[in-house]
């Protein structure tokens, strides 16, 4: 869901500019505007004396500004560093017992975790993500129960039959997993 909005956002960021950019060089290279258009033709600028100038005896406008600007660049900064942080994890180092150990693709270990766990009677649907380090992952999973299913039998059997094999089998000292559970949403039965 926030890789689709992240894309949208971007999408929609880089239509605005390129349709501004590209109506100001359009602008400035000779093409005649429109009426509303800000700008009157080729030797147009962008601010005038005016404008410049109008708010300079304001003790409030360049503090605004300046807090403004120095909100969007943070803002600039945290979605930058929220693009570089991985999410998830590429690999995880599994013991082969001679000292070497193994790389094994993290989509392939969480499509493991998922699709044992939704082999277990009462899960209807789920979803696993590893996190961490490649020598000491942590899982995330989601469970979706169906209507009739026990959440504590679900958890449980969840942790003896899926994720303690899949630790012991990857040879992991530890498996960390946080378990979201949900139930499917489903009408209520009718008595009559």
């Amino acid at each position: 869901m926030l890789r689709s909005v992240n894309r949208v956002v971007l999408a929609l960021a880089g239509l605005v500019l390129l349709v501004l950019g590209g109506s100001v060089l359009a602008v400035g290279l000779g093409a005649s505007p429109p009426s509303w258009w800000l700008h009157d033709g080729r030797h147009d600028v962008l601010l005038d004396e005016a404008e410049r100038t109008r708010w300079r005896d304001e003790g409030w406008f360049w503090p605004t500004v300046i807090a403004v600007l120095a909100a969007l660049v943070l803002l600039a900064l945290w979605w930058l560093s929220a693009q570089l942080r991985r999410r998830r994890l590429a690999e995880v180092l599994v013991a082969t017992g001679d000292g070497e150990g193994a790389l094994v693709r993290g989509r392939a270990l969480e499509d493991v975790l998922a699709g044992e766990a939704e082999s277990l009677d009462g899960v209807e649907r789920a979803r696993a993500t590893l996190t961490g380090r490649r020598g000491a992952p942590r899982a995330r999973v989601e469970l979706v129960l169906e209507p009739r299913a026990m959440p504590s039998d679900a958890l449980r059997r969840f942790s003896s039959e899926v994720l303690a094999p899949a630790r012991d089998s990857a040879g992991l000292a530890s498996l960390p997993a946080t378990v979201r559970l949900r139930g499917v949403k489903h009408r209520a039965d009718r008595v009559s």
